[in-house]
């Protein structure tokens, strides 16, 4: 086979290591990171809610149909050369977003050793609540004087402070444009307040409508809406409507790339007989996001404010990811695509979608994955906004992810032992209930660095509860139907899953914050875990053919001479079982 250059294994696993290992560098430089990136453009949390859950919920339609077309008529080099190239492209006009009303909330630097200087979007949970001050009604010819006495009547000096030492543009702004006249006098004292009232204002502003006591009930429901939200009408047209329209775009081009990539090795490697060494390159693409995630916030760290001087620090993810889509779509020229052969039969996905149907184990593992995806979209989506509000920066973030990837890879050496030690319901029970954990462990986050320690535990709650899922995948699935399942699983309900999780999390973040949204998940996952637990092991199992056992009894009871339809078991069981899957 290796004469052959269309069939060198040895060199196609290779180009296929290296192009998954530089595909993980280049979805770890901004897939992590989005989130962060539409908060600095000043997006509030239902908005990115809404953008993230339209950007599941095109790639869980849409690379399904490309990979079939692809298969179809035979374009799959040509699909994954123009899907990197393409994508490259479509992440530089995210670029192009205006932030909100103009002013960027996290800019590159603030001219003081680099540190940024960060205010949260209106409407997230790390904004503070303050109390407007209660003014006294003044007959006409006076002017409004706060009352002196009770707690909150009045802007005290410490209130101020702290919020001089919160809101940094804004205040600094007022701070500089407010002169006060000298304090011994009357005219002095009333500028001083009338000053102090403008920086409180200025403040309130930035906070949501319903944490201002006293809010004009005159508003209109349009109005409110935006206010509520933290956007006005004119940053919503520019700021959301664009960025919903790059990010389907740039995900169109994107979504399909991965499966399109795996059907044409697979098919490759089957035509060979060489499958088993496609299970283990999965390795090399955690490896890739690992370093890839790490090296783009060093990166960051280290360019500063360099590169731009008006846009959010986010940019240089963007920059990063189209050098790395152009040096993969050079690897893609050299990755396996087989020639043109005889279509695989269309009816393996009908096929699937009847055993799906028919067995309720896979019923309920489908909700399960479903469920899994809608907590891990909160994850996914906030988990950098609750540590940057306790000032996380980007380089901490980027080593939590490494830490949950190198603990997969860790743990993958024990993967037989550990399925084999424990049931798959065991495996599932144990994923289900550290995901649990994790989750209520981020809602206690008190520092920076808080979230280091839990990390490890994503080696379980992602790697070992996969596992079990792909092994009761494989137990239910029928010859021929194992991986349009694995996909559908992976594709359609995981990322149905963390559409609609999405789409509800952000509206719960600014409903409520993002404590009780994982407060929340944690308590729905437990509830599940136990309704899992105690339905699964009374469910029947469906009845499957045991092909050793069968030619155990055939071995043992008939010669090697004998001929006829009776010798023939496999036929017969095969056309057994598939006239039961007809009828």
């Amino acid at each position: 086979m290796s004469a052959n250059p269309q069939w060198d294994v040895s060199r196609a696993l290779g180009v296929a290591r290296l192009f998954h290992l530089v595909c993980g560098v280049r979805d770890a430089c901004v897939a992590p990171f989005l989130t962060l990136y539409l908060r600095q453009l000043g997006l509030s949390a239902p908005w990115v809610g809404i953008l993230m859950g339209t950007k599941h919920l095109v790639a869980a339609c849409w690379a399904p149909f490309c990979t079939f077309l692809a298969r179809s008529y035979q374009k799959r080099r040509m699909l994954l050369l123009g899907s990197l190239l393409g994508s490259a492209g479509a992440g530089l006009l995210m670029v192009l977003v205006p932030p909100l009303d103009g002013h960027p909330v996290d800019r590159a630097c603030n001219g003081s050793h680099g540190v940024p200087a960060t205010v949260p979007p209106r409407g997230t949970p790390g904004a503070p609540t303050i109390s407007a001050p209660e003014w006294t009604s003044s007959p006409p010819g006076r002017t409004a004087t706060p009352e002196a006495s009770g707690p909150g009547n009045g802007p005290r000096q410490d209130d101020l402070e702290r919020l001089r030492g919160y809101w940094v543009g804004p205040m600094e702004e007022a701070r500089t444009t407010t002169r006060v006249p000298g304090p011994g006098t009357s005219a002095g004292r009333d500028a001083a307040w009338g000053g102090a009232l403008e920086v409180v204002n200025s403040a309130l502003a930035l906070l949501p409508l319903g944490r201002v006591p006293g809010a004009p009930a005159n508003l209109s429901a349009a109005e409110e809406e935006a206010q509520v939200l933290g956007l006005s009408l004119e940053g919503l047209r520019w700021t959301f409507i664009l960025s919903l329209g790059f990010l389907v775009f740039w995900e169109l081009l994107t979504a399909p790339l991965e499966q399109v990539a795996d059907d044409s090795l697979y098919e490759y490697l089957d035509f060979v007989d060489a499958t088993d060494r496609y299970r283990n390159l999965w390795i090399w693409r955690l490896l890739g996001m690992a370093a890839g995630v790490c090296g783009i916030t060093a990166l960051v760290g280290q360019l500063d404010c360099f590169p731009m001087t008006n846009g959010p620090r986010g940019l240089v993810h963007f920059y990063s990811y189209s050098l790395v889509s152009i040096l993969a779509s050079l690897v893609s020229i050299a990755f396996p695509v087989p020639l043109s052969r005889r279509p695989e039969p269309s009816y393996k996905t009908v096929k699937a979608l009847s055993l799906l149907g028919g067995d309720a184990r896979l019923v309920l593992l489908a909700l399960t994955v479903f469920l899994l995806g809608a907590v891990a979209s909160t994850v996914q989506n906030f988990l950098f906004w609750h540590m940057k509000d306790h000032g996380s920066s980007e380089l901490i973030m980027g080593f939590s992810v490494a830490l949950s990837l190198l603990g997969e890879l860790l743990l993958h050496p024990f993967k037989a032992a550990l399925l084999k030690k424990l049931p798959r319901l065991g495996v599932m029970g144990l994923g289900l209930g550290c995901l649990a954990g994790q989750l209520l462990y981020y809602s206690f986050l008190w520092s920076w660095w808080s979230v280091l320690p839990v990390q490890i535990l994503g080696a379980i709650s992602r790697g070992a509860l996969w596992w079990a899922v792909a092994a009761s995948i494989e137990e239910g699935a029928t010859p021929g139907t194992e991986r349009p399942l694995g996909t559908m699983f992976q594709g359609h309900f995981y990322g149905g899953g963390c559409s609609l999780g999405s789409f509800i999390g952000g509206f719960v973040v600014m409903r409520f914050n993002l404590v009780v949204l994982y407060r929340s998940c944690c308590v729905i996952l437990l509830v599940w875990l136990a309704l899992f637990l105690s339905i699964q092991p009374r469910l029947p199992k469906g009845r499957k053919i045991n092909y050793s056992k069968l030619l155990a009894v055939e071995g043992s009871d008939t010669s090697d001479s004998e001929q006829g339809s009776e010798r023939d078991w496999l036929v017969k069981a095969m056309k057994e079982e598939h006239s039961s899957w007809k009828g």
